[in-house]
């Protein structure tokens, strides 16, 4: 919720003097002859505004109230009540006292009606905000008109949009996350993995860092983690050193597998750095240099599914371009691995005002932020864009009423699927100030349909009787998306062994490698965003073993699925056997693909880092068609992968190959998927002396 200092700075109220209103009752022996109650009645409201300048307006409040139940009729003292009620986020409790400040003196009254309609906003009773903000436009001067004129007008603005959204709200369950996340204290910022495995946020609760909270009970930031198992969100515990320290942490963006971490660091004025988990240990954060910039603010990034594009919000403008003071930016890494110069989104996205809280959804296409630029219903707003086809953006659309209110909404981050997000919001009933809380999406609302057809039958006997029929289920759309993901392990190793491997993911349409993963080197887990549009090949490698291959054809119509692996890794050692699955064959023929290059290459990479290993290629097919026919097929296909391996210059002597048929089956025959895999090409190694 923007607070009242902030609107009274624009408006050049200043609170520390009286709103010298005309028809009400002051505080003097005139107005208030009992002078005892008079004594302790100003007693009281020197003491709530002392109370007021350190910022505790809870106890401030209680003093004013004491005075206030001495003379009801002060203008002056109505309004610091309202005014407390409003900083303590209570917008209700503060209209009746902006309105008896308004009633006291209604000629006078322009600056109170402007905060009055803020409080009329902010419980979204926009007619009567309207209805306050054209009071204060009113009362302006000539010259005043030509300033504070504007931000009355953006008010009414935000009530009308804010009246559409409401009208038109979006289905969905906005669950407060509750006490084993949320604090007394400030907590907001969320980053989640793709999985929604881990949530790591930002919280100004205390700490072992900073043993001395500020005048507002607030410590430093901090960054705090919690596990999902389940359903259930463990207690949020501090992720330690070296990611907290003395200073300001905040959290800022997270890849999809949960292994690279950008963080907020204000010490500098805010810059970003970045750390990544080996194992179970975080890395020391180290700025990151490519979208830092001297003497600016840069306050969120997030990568893009593949890590291979930042997107950041910065006030540099000293940058090729800028539209407002916060922009939205990229920065792309070229094929060298260097990150390139930051770009700015441009105008669709970006305005005169600020763009922040940039997250990219694992699709690589959803863009979400926080504007207070665009259409909001006052404040920030949460808004989303779509990169289309040839890379530009769709017009930002905002996400809709009650996601968004008349307050601050930022940091919001959407699981892979598309079914839940999270943010940080100020709803009223949370625990502190800002509160973490998860969004279900529900869909679009079942429609009924009236059926009259056998009622008019009846119509007579029974008038108002109706038939009611619902539509069949609405399906909640989801994100296109393929979250692949698991564990890679040793083979034989027994107790089992996890391992660090790295992963690459290929477009076997243009034998481009898209992007590099690795598995955890302690738990040996991994998780692998794949964008609906694509055939992916994937190699999981490392050194001493024979690599592992998977193919996952993921069509553009593709709706979210996850798909779990675990990988067993076979050493580099005789009769260890891995299955070429993408190598491919024209239908009913022993023609290789030319996608099937990019894996047998690999292939041709081990054979000439092991100059003594001799292997044999084996072709398998289903039980679809003969014994024979299937027995020559195999035979040919094989053929067809060693003559390759002989084109790349691997000697004819240290390969063989044989037709195994149908005989040989890994999944049953009785359905397509199994049948799928029975079809494939496997290699063994027949010696390695």
């Amino acid at each position: 919720m923007k607070t009242i200092l902030k609107y009274i700075q624009v408006i050049g109220l200043l609170l520390v003097t009286s709103l010298a209103f005309g028809q009400n009752k002051e505080f003097n022996k005139k107005d208030c002859p009992d002078v005892k109650g008079l004594k302790e009645a100003l007693k009281n409201i020197d003491s709530g505004d002392g109370y007021t300048e350190l910022g505790d307006n809870k106890t401030a409040v209680s003093f004013y109230l004491k005075a206030q139940a001495f003379n009801p009729n002060n203008a002056d003292l109505n309004f610091k009540i309202g005014k407390c009620y409003w900083l303590l986020n209570k917008p209700a409790e503060s209209i009746p006292y902006f309105t008896k400040a308004v009633e006291l003196d209604p000629v006078g009254a322009g600056h109170a009606y402007g905060v009055l309609g803020m409080a009329y906003q902010a419980t979204y009773q926009f007619d009567e905000a309207i209805s306050a903000f054209q009071k204060a436009r009113a009362r302006l001067t000539p010259d005043e008109k030509k300033t504070k004129g504007n931000d009355l007008a953006e008010h009414i603005d935000q009530c009308n949009v804010g009246k559409r959204l409401v009208s038109d709200s979006v289905r969905v369950f906005i669950d407060n996350m509750g006490p084993s996340i949320n604090s007394k204290y400030t907590d907001y910022a969320p980053i989640i993995s793709a999985d929604q495995s881990m949530l790591i946020f930002t919280s100004t609760r205390e700490n072992k860092y900073n043993k001395k909270a500020f005048d507002d009970g607030e410590y430093d930031e901090n960054l705090w983690v919690s596990y999902r198992n389940g359903s259930v969100w463990s207690q949020a515990a501090d992720m330690g050193e070296p990611l907290n320290t003395k200073e300001n942490d905040a959290t800022i963006g997270l890849s999809a597998d949960g292994q690279k971490l950008f963080l907020f660091y204000g010490k500098s004025g805010g810059d970003i750095k970045y750390s990544e988990k080996k194992g179970e240990v975080w890395s020391k954060p180290d700025f990151f240099d490519a979208i830092n910039s001297p003497n600016a603010h840069e306050n969120s990034a997030c990568f893009s599914y593949d890590g291979r594009t930042v997107y950041f919000s910065s006030d540099n403008n000293q940058r090729v371009q800028n539209y407002g003071n916060h922009d939205i930016y990229k920065c792309e890494m070229n094929e060298k691995g260097k990150w390139g110069k930051p770009q700015n989104l441009g105008p669709i996205i970006n305005t005169d005002k600020d763009e922040i809280g940039v997250y990219m959804h694992p699709d690589g296409r959803t863009l979400y932020f926080a504007s207070n630029g665009h259409e909001t219903m006052g404040g920030y707003d949460i808004f989303y864009t779509v990169m289309q086809d040839d890379s530009s953006w769709s017009e930002p659309k905002n996400i809709g009423y009650p996601i968004n209110t008349p307050g601050d909404e930022n940091f919001l981050v959407v699981d892979a699927s598309g079914m839940h997000a999270y943010y940080s919001s100020e709803r009223a009933g949370g625990f502190g100030g800002l509160d973490i809380y998860m969004i279900t999406f529900l869909g679009p609302e079942k429609k009924l349909n009236m059926t009259t057809e056998n009622n008019l039958i009846a119509v007579r006997a029974n008038p108002i009787q109706q038939e009611v029929v619902m539509e069949k289920s609405v399906e909640i759309k989801t994100a296109r998306l393929t979250v692949v993901k698991g564990v890679v392990s040793d083979a034989f190793a027994d107790p089992k062994k996890y391992l660090d491997a790295q992963i690459e993911i290929t477009d076997n349409a243009t034998g481009k490698v898209l992007f590099t993963n690795n598995s955890n080197a302690t738990t040996g887990k991994f998780l692998i965003p794949l964008p609906s549009g694509k055939n992916y090949g994937i190699a999981v490698k490392k050194d001493g073993y024979l690599f592992h291959s998977e193919n996952f054809d993921v069509p553009q119509t593709t709706d979210y699925q996850e798909i779990i692996l675990d990988i067993k890794l076979m050493p580099v050692a005789k009769d260890s056997k891995i299955v070429l699955r993408n190598v491919f064959f024209d239908t009913d023929k022993s023609t290789l693909k030319p996608m099937s290059y990019i894996e047998l290459d690999k292939l041709v990479e081990i054979l000439n880092n092991n100059p003594k290993m001799k292997i044999e290629i084996g072709g398998h097919t289903d039980n679809v068609g003969t014994k024979a026919y299937n027995q020559k097929l195999s035979q040919s296909r094989a053929e067809a992968v060693v003559n390759y391996l002989i084109s790349k210059n691997i000697s004819k002597d240290r390969l063989t190959f044989k037709g195994y048929g149908m005989d040989e089956p890994i999944a049953s025959n009785d359905t397509a998927d199994g049948r799928a895999q029975n079809r494939r090409v496997e290699f063994k190694i027949v010696s390695n002396e």
